[in-house]
């Protein structure tokens, strides 16, 4: 027989159909045109195609760390420290006027904690609680020397009146107790719980080994 007679059997129409699909999404697949799996339905792009040409992972740009906000200072309450130096620097300040009529005193009531504004008449501690206002308002004030203002403080007793108006208001307090403390008793001018008024001087008079205290309570109001 002359086998150059002899024809190459026919592939199966089937076997055929899948072999040229299969060659037409390799092609495909190889020119980037499409995506198809060896039995022609879509397939993901290959992973390295799109790593190189495909949309790229958007830039993430780190935020810089904001620097911490320190909190602000606390607000102080309360009388402001007296400093070493009994005439340190400080504005001199005139703010009304002190009565207590058991003692015949009317003076100027001046605003300071040293000698500048002490020196000049009963001075309201600065920090201290407003005239007539909720806490303490503490007042200093002399003895035997610049007026002698609260010469006789010793004589105030339970029921005494003093009347302090300054700042639009007229403040009536009566006289509650008194006592004595050593001059490092800075804690007569703290806050109370109860409008009152704190008066104090050096005692014994003449000397300052002592402070003669004066505690008031609020009994009325007025605005002037």
């Amino acid at each position: 027989m002359d086998v150059s007679l002899v024809r190459p059997a026919a592939l199966p129409r089937r076997s055929a159909s899948w072999l040229w699909t299969a060659l037409v999404a390799a092609a495909a697949a190889a020119a980037g045109l499409t995506g198809l799996d060896f039995l022609g339905r879509p397939a993901p792009p290959p992973l390295l195609r799109a790593s190189i040409i495909g949309p790229s992972t958007p830039e993430v740009r780190l935020q810089p760390v904001p620097e911490p906000v320190p909190p602000p200072p606390p607000v102080r309450t309360g009388p402001i420290d007296v400093p070493s130096d009994p005439y340190a620097p400080e504005e001199i300040i005139e703010i009304g006027s002190l009565e207590i009529a058991k003692l015949g005193v009317r003076q100027r009531l001046m605003f300071g904690v040293t000698l500048r504004n002490i020196d000049l008449g009963p001075s309201q501690w600065p920090g201290s609680a407003p005239p007539g206002g909720a806490g303490n308002m503490v007042v200093a004030g002399h003895r035997v020397t610049h007026g002698r203002p609260f010469r006789n403080i010793d004589q105030l007793v339970s029921g005494d009146q003093v009347v302090v108006t300054a700042k639009g208001v007229r403040a009536t307090y009566r006289v509650a107790t008194s006592f004595v403390v050593t001059p490092d008793r800075t804690d007569i001018a703290n806050p109370t719980a109860s409008p009152s008024l704190t008066l104090f001087a050096c005692h014994p008079p003449g000397s300052a080994r002592q402070r003669y205290v004066v505690r008031a309570d609020l009994v009325s109001t007025q605005a002037v």
